[in-house]
């Protein structure tokens, strides 16, 4: 049996483990004691075959990984009894070698890398003053009557803006082409839903007029038959709608749900209220994000590669997740795209990095500021959280992780405030 330390890195260690001789030859004979029983050989009753009878039908292999696996705990205890040093991550380990005289295997320790922080303190970054003008809160309430206005008829030509209800047909060199004929088509003129010069076209006619169009398709159109060549539309206007907005009235507020809202100005003030609110809410992640991009450059510390892939698996589990809210899967994505998860993970790679980093400096603030949440400040934070969500203490709890993710979350809440200051 030997042990080996080999140091790989500035914080990754190999240790090897070699099991040999009449160690390695006891894990033989139990592997096959214990395999023996599970199978059936003609002759012999159940777990009775000798050993080359058995090695004969199954091969010697077969009791090799068998013992590759039972001796894999001892194995790793012998090697954390050699490798005292506090680690991050959760050694992996690979089998160098295996046959009927030894096991190799080699397990792979990460400790924690030295993390050098210039300065964490005074750093130059200021937060975004947020200001709601009048014109802010004026074009969001037009947004809002846009959003609530109702279709009329009209007389009269239409206007940009408007709505042309049409028939269309489409001819290339005098022949109808697929795809290009509808009837009593909603068309909002300014929208930019048809290829451009169409809607244009449509200007000025009224409800009853025909009109031959001749356009050239765009080059980029995704139709191959049609691009760049040039058509005739033969076009009639059915109808013509234009948006009627509703009136600022008692009436108009209720529709939006505002019960509170009786005026103008109460609604000038909810409008201008919940915008400042939007924005500090903007501005505030903004002001913490600049602050850690701060803190990362002023941070020194060698990330280690298997942190960065942990991440990396992380991220692609979230971004997957994001996929299905959208309905889609991420090997539909691949497909769209033309890509796959070495593609992926090579555009996540430096973000991955970042995080790890900054996992670190804030580690290392809070160990030199010996920032600590106690027990109450826990428990002051599930409740209230756990009651902004509408869910039970134990639940929210369970939901986040556990106390002591927490925890941690309130001691790095701790260091932003520091990171503030």
């Amino acid at each position: 049996m030997k042990q080996d330390k080999e140091k790989k890195d500035n914080n990754v260690f190999e240790i090897t483990i070699k099991i040999d001789g009449e160690k390695w030859q006891k894990k033989l004979d139990e592997a096959f004691k214990k395999a023996v029983k599970t199978v059936k050989i003609d002759g012999f009753r159940q777990g009775k075959a000798p050993r080359n009878i058995f090695e004969k039908k199954y091969g010697k292999q077969s009791l090799v990984v068998q013992a590759v696996d039972d001796a894999l705990n001892e194995a790793y205890n012998m090697a954390l009894e050699k490798f005292k040093e506090p680690l991050i991550i959760q050694p992996t380990v690979q089998i160098d070698k295996a046959d009927e005289n030894e096991v190799v295997y080699k397990f792979v320790f990460t400790t924690k890398p030295e993390v050098k922080i210039k300065k964490y303190k005074g750093l130059d970054v200021k937060k975004e003053v947020v200001k709601v003008t009048k014109k802010d809160v004026d074009e969001e309430i037009e947004k809002l009557r846009k959003e609530y206005a109702d279709l009329q008829v009209k007389e009269g030509a239409i206007k940009k803006g408007d709505t042309a209800i049409i028939d269309y047909e489409g001819f290339l060199n005098g022949k109808a082409f697929a795809g290009g004929k509808a009837e009593n088509y909603s068309l909002e003129i300014g929208s930019n839903t048809f290829i451009p010069g169409f809607e244009d076209a449509l200007i000025g006619l009224k409800a009853g007029d025909k009109k031959d169009v001749n356009l050239t398709f765009p080059k980029d159109y995704h139709a191959e038959e049609l691009k760049g060549k040039p058509v005739l539309f033969k076009v009639t206007i059915n109808e013509v709608k234009t948006k009627v907005y509703p009136e600022l009235n008692e009436e108009f507020f209720l529709d939006l749900g505002l019960k509170d809202v009786k005026t103008v100005s109460d609604l000038e003030k909810m409008i201008k209220e919940t915008m400042t609110e939007q924005l500090e809410y903007q501005a505030e992640n903004k002001y913490v994000d600049d602050l850690f991009e701060a803190l990362l450059n002023e941070t020194s510390v060698t990330v280690p590669e298997q942190l960065v892939n942990d991440e990396l698996k992380q991220m692609i589990l979230q971004y997957e997740e994001r996929l299905k809210m959208q309905g889609l899967t991420l090997e539909q994505f691949y497909k769209f795209t033309n890509s796959n998860e070495d593609k992926l993970k090579d555009q996540m790679k430096d973000e991955a990095q970042k995080r790890v980093k900054l996992r670190f400096a804030i580690d290392e603030i809070i160990n030199l500021e010996k920032i600590d949440a106690t027990d109450d400040e826990v428990e002051k934070h599930a409740t209230e959280n756990a009651k902004k969500h509408s869910m039970d203490k134990d639940e929210y709890v369970k939901a986040f992780g556990g106390s002591e993710m927490i925890k941690y979350d309130i001691k790095v809440q701790k260091v932003i405030d520091l990171l503030k200051k």
